[in-house]
């Protein structure tokens, strides 16, 4: 409570004790059979209440009787009926918990009301004891004393004008009061005419009056519980259109609520009216509800709009307020929202408002939404600090926003936050990924696949010289017919893995679009799983798993539509998470569609802004539905044949060269190191002869899972068939590969003891490393392989030093040919 209440209360209750206590004292108290029949049914009276509307109060009978009182008995007489017929009140089946200060402030104002009026009665200037208008002045006086008292505390507690805090709770109640005089009136003239017992054929009256205005009363209640419910299911209504906007664009959930908050407290702030507060309300909740006329694939597209999407993103303020006007808001609403990307400069839309001309809230709705916009995460990019927006936001005050709106809004923008933060908002969401089960075809039947979906590509304007359009058009399908010879021979063989037709397309399109970075995502169930991934980055983008749909790769194979110089950070998985960070800039995304549909997505990353061109959007989708053609039909031939060896259940020959290509990848990137080594067992077909082919595969078997329990992650262990097996090291030094083969020297006695008779076996290795004189995976393995040899000859490791390129090459030559038609 407000240290002036607290003091205006006091201030009140001495007063009142005062009062009090002078009327009592003053004129004493008479043992007469009239003050005690009076103070007896004052007290039952009491009973009688009703509650007063708009406020925690209410009003009895008993102020009857205490009117009754001041014109009949002395002032210390009526002052105990007038006490204790409150308190009594007070008391008496409460609608809520009895505060000791309320009673004391009731019993004191009641008490300073029948002082005043005893001071109104005693008028010689009213005229006689039974003028009517002694006692109508009387009632005046006690109504007024005791209803203003009530009125200011109830207005200095809830920061109300007092006058519009006693029109709109006590002045209603005046007419009672006025009846209560009459009755006080009457019951006078017959206590004088007659005896004072006369006066109790009033009661019915007093209780017909009591029933009547509790049935006003009630019927008031009633009619503001239903006006209330109205309110509250227009409220809830306005909600509901707000969750139809957040299904079409689920960035809007959180961003209404702040809208909300901050709009409605600048308005307040600014002097709005109640009517205009109540539009502004509305038009914060539902000023994007035109985007339902707006294509999904452009609402919630991860990069800059085209100008004919920008053209269809413009009709939304239009459709908004077109809606809007059907449902006929009892205030101004529709304005508002046609007017919220108008700018104070005219250079706004739909109608290129200017200055005052733009509806007050509509410019207080604009700045706020702007501000929201900047400090949310959006689409295309990461949200802003506050700070920072409201700097841009302050940039544009006298340009695109309202400079006074500007103004007060950058100085309350931080509190308006933390308001934002702790207002109760509806936590309702639509639930949009549902899958209906039953239901059979329309009466028409379904659509009939018509073989390939038309490939739709939005690609922005650009203004260059004619010749040099030509030029490079020709030298793009020069380079078109190249790149497709050299992939197609690439991706023809049968033997051919999924990700090394992935590495042969990203090394074509390295010479084809400059990039930093490549990604093919392809779809698995309801997410795009990154299948192959090179240059920057690569451990950021391997670890994405995008929903269908969301972020730039999300949408782009959603909507079967490209995206130019997209932001890369706003791929799902790295947009929220502030630990991941990257320099890449710029994104080019086209989708791979097939007869099948959309099967995934290629994307190529740069570091600088806006790096690529309409030139390279227009190659990359050239290129795309043959890169997707062939990711088809190796997905089939994987399908049909499992990628590890039957034997061993370990990675085969084909997996060697595309984990070389990766780790030398990853070693250019990163400034790092890898070593390849490749043993077999020497004379193993001495073992299948003496022991059988059985117990030799039963060998074999035994020595894979001897190796991958002592070669996790990130080793590989790979069986390159027979009794071949390759083993990758990342990043070991020279004394931890001494340790690795002092393992493998174990593993391979280990595998030996076979029961019932353990096999003794001897082994030859090679060693290939990179960084070294070889940079490309056929070269390193020729390498090892020349090592291998020369260690079989030799039985022991050959050093790198001991071998020349050249005599490498011709000794392997015929070890070399069948490991790579293997690998091909």
């Amino acid at each position: 409570m407000p240290l002036l209440a607290r003091a205006y209360i006091f201030a009140v209750a001495v007063l009142g004790a005062g009062a009090a206590a002078y009327g009592i004292g003053h004129s004493g108290l008479h043992r007469s059979a009239q003050f005690g029949v009076y103070l007896l049914v004052a007290i039952l009276a009491s009973a009688l209440k009703v509650n007063l509307p708009t406020i925690t109060g209410t009003m009895s009978v008993n102020s009857l009787f205490i009117l009754i009182s001041i014109v009949q008995l002395k002032q210390g007489e009526a002052m105990v009926i007038a006490l204790l017929g409150v308190i009594i009140q007070c008391l008496w089946k409460p609608k809520s918990r009895v505060l000791p200060v309320r009673v004391v402030f009731s019993a004191a104002a009641n008490a300073l009301a029948v002082s005043a009026s005893y001071l109104v009665f005693d008028q010689p200037i009213l005229g006689g004891d039974l003028d009517g208008v002694r006692v109508l002045a009387t009632a005046c006086t006690y109504f007024v004393v005791n209803t203003a008292l009530v009125a200011l505390v109830v207005a200095i507690t809830e920061h109300k004008p007092v006058g519009k805090v006693w029109k709109e709770c006590y002045f209603w109640c005046f007419p009672y009061y006025m009846g209560g005089a009459a009755l006080a009136w009457l019951s006078t003239i017959l206590n004088r005419r007659f005896d004072w017992q006369v006066s109790f054929v009033l009661l019915p009256v007093v209780y017909f009056l009591y029933r009547s205005y509790k049935l006003y009363l009630q019927g008031l209640d009633e009619e503001k519980k239903h006006v209330e419910e109205m309110a509250g299911l227009h409220l809830r209504t306005i909600e509901a259109l707000a969750l139809a906007i957040e299904a079409k664009d689920h960035t809007t959930h959180d961003h209404l609520r702040r809208v909300r908050v901050y709009a409605l407290e600048l308005g307040a702030r600014m002097g709005l009216g109640p009517l205009d507060l109540q539009s502004l309300r509305a038009a914060a909740l539902l000023h994007d509800i035109g985007k339902l006329a707006v294509p999904e694939y452009i609402i919630s597209k991860p990069g800059k709009l085209t100008p004919e999407e920008f053209e269809k993103m413009k009709i939304h303020p239009v459709v908004g307020a077109q809606i809007l006007e059907q449902v006929q808001f009892p205030y101004p609403v529709v304005p508002i929202v046609m007017s919220h990307h108008e700018k104070w400069d005219g250079s706004g839309y739909p109608n290129g408002l200017k200055g005052e001309e733009i509806p007050l809230g509509a410019r207080i709705l604009s700045a706020v939404d702007c501000l929201d916009a900047l400090a949310s995460d959006r689409q295309y990019r990461r949200a802003l600090p506050l700070d920072e927006a409201m700097k841009i936001v302050a940039a544009e005050a006298g340009l695109a926003f309202d400079p006074a709106v500007v103004k007060l809004l950058g100085e309350c923008y931080a509190e308006l936050e933390r308001k934002a933060l702790t207002q109760p908002y509806s936590t309702a969401k639509l639930e949009t990924e549902m899958v209906i089960s039953r239901g059979a075809a329309p009466a028409t039947g379904f659509e009939q696949d018509s073989g390939f979906a038309e490939l739709t590509v939005t690609i922005p304007e650009e203004e260059l010289d004619p010749l040099l359009a030509a030029a490079r058009a020709r030298q793009s399908v020069q380079e078109l017919h190249e790149w497709s010879r050299s992939a197609d021979a690439a991706v023809q063989l049968s033997s051919i893995t999924l990700s090394e037709i992935l590495a042969v397309y990203s090394l074509r399109l390295r010479e084809l679009i400059p990039h930093n970075a490549i990604v093919f995502y392809l779809k698995r169930s309801n997410h795009l799983v990154p299948e192959f991934v090179s240059g920057e980055n690569r451990k950021l983008f391997s670890s994405l798993r995008i929903p269908w749909g969301e972020g730039l790769s999300g949408w782009v194979a959603e909507n079967r539509k490209p995206l130019l110089n997209g932001n890369p950070s706003v791929e799902a998985g790295y947009l929220n998470d502030p630990s991941k960070f990257s320099t890449l800039c710029s994104a080019l995304a086209v989708p791979l569609e097939t007869g099948n549909g959309v099967i995934g997505v290629l994307a190529l990353y740069r570091s600088e802004r806006d790096a690529f061109s309409a030139t390279d959007l227009r190659t990359l989708t050239a290129v795309s539905y043959r890169v997707a053609l062939a990711l088809e039909q190796a997905e089939e031939q994987r399908a049909a044949a499992p990628e590890c060896e039957a034997l061993t259940g370990l990675p085969g020959v084909r997996s060697l060269f595309l984990n070389m290509q990766r780790e030398i990848e990853r070693c250019l990137a990163e400034a790092g190191s890898f070593r390849l080594v490749i043993f077999d067992l020497d004379h193993f077909g001495e073992v299948n002869r003496k022991y059988g082919f059985q117990t030799g595969d039963r060998l074999i078997r035994n020595l894979a899972k001897t190796l991958c329990d002592l070669f996790p992650a990130p080793a590989c262990v790979m069986h390159l068939g027979g009794d071949e097996f390759a083993l990758l090291f990342p990043e070991v030094t020279s004394g931890e590969l001494e340790r690795d083969l002092e393992t493998l020297r174990f593993a391979i006695g280990m595998a030996g003891r076979l029961k019932p008779e353990p096999i003794p076996l001897n082994y030859s290795l090679g060693i290939a490393e990179f960084p070294g004189n070889h940079s490309e995976p056929d070269t390193l393995l020729a390498e090892a392989e020349t090592r291998l040899y020369r260690a079989k000859v030799a039985k022991r490791v050959v050093p790198a030093t001991e071998i020349h390129p050249a005599e490498e090459l011709a000794a392997s030559a015929a070890r070399m040919e069948t490991g790579i038609q293997a690998a091909s």
